[in-house]
């Protein structure tokens, strides 16, 4: 059985990701908001290209029915309802509502997903109940590929360790797995930074941007482990929780 980590969607080659069980990582902050938005009862998230997406998406629905949601260079898209401020996705905001989303790296790399057999969400917040997924299709040798937005299209550290943590725990108890080399890369960041995820996002570049452009309250929401259990699903072109009505 092989895990294979994406250090962004520019690895990707064709047929990577098929007939494999994919996660898809944004720690900061696509992944986590899906997260937060499915936790606090969002209908279900769709993701788009772009802004005007969105906005044509938005048509097929009744405007009280669904969030426009999404940023651009870290900021919410005018005229939108919400950005991507996990703390933004509050149940008042979002309870019962389709949230239409787009932004510059967690939707791309979604969106770059094909043919995989189921495509889960994954961040910090929801860690336990993803990596409970993935280590289901370990002990069914299937193939597992995790897929890290990045930052435009380049690494990212935060992705990277919250990928290793995912890598840690699929192969704890999984015998014969291979790794490929980004995912024992990822496995080596998580181990040096342990739990001290404030520090990664510290050290990452990106954390760095979002702090200095007001959103460090965003970076605590981002790095609580498990605030948030639940197994956001890709599918059909939309994002739904795993659930009783939603079973693999």
């Amino acid at each position: 059985m092989k895990v294979d980590v994406f250090m962004s969607p520019n690895e990707m080659a064709s047929g990577d990701t098929q007939g494999r069980v994919v996660a898809v990582i944004d720690v900061l902050r696509a992944s986590t908001c899906i997260a937060v938005a499915l936790d606090n009862g969002a209908k279900s998230v769709i993701p788009e290209e772009s802004a005007d997406d969105v906005v044509t998406r938005s048509k097929q629905f009744e405007r009280s029915q669904v969030c426009l949601a999404g940023e651009r260079r870290m900021l919410m898209i005018p005229g939108f309802d919400l950005g991507n401020s996990p703390l933004e996705f509050t149940s008042e905001a979002v309870s019962g509502r389709t949230v239409l989303i787009s932004t510059t790296n967690g939707t791309r790399a979604l969106l770059g997903v094909q043919g995989a057999r189921d495509v889960v969400i994954a961040s910090y917040v929801n860690m336990s109940a993803a990596a409970a997924m993935l280590r289901t299709a370990a002990r069914s040798d299937t193939d597992i590929a995790i897929v890290c937005a990045g930052t435009e299209g380049h690494f990212s550290l935060e992705d990277a360790a919250c990928a290793g943590r995912y890598v840690r725990s699929i192969t704890t108890r999984a015998s014969s797995v291979v790794l490929n080399d980004a995912a024992q890369a990822c496995a080596l960041i998580d181990r040096k930074y342990g739990d001290n995820i404030a520090k990664i996002f510290k050290d990452s570049s990106h954390g760095r941007a979002l702090a200095e452009a007001g959103f460090a309250d965003d970076l605590v929401a981002c790095g609580e482990v498990d605030s948030h259990p639940v197994v956001p699903i890709y599918q059909e072109q939309q994002i739904t929780r795993l659930g009783p009505d939603r079973e693999r």
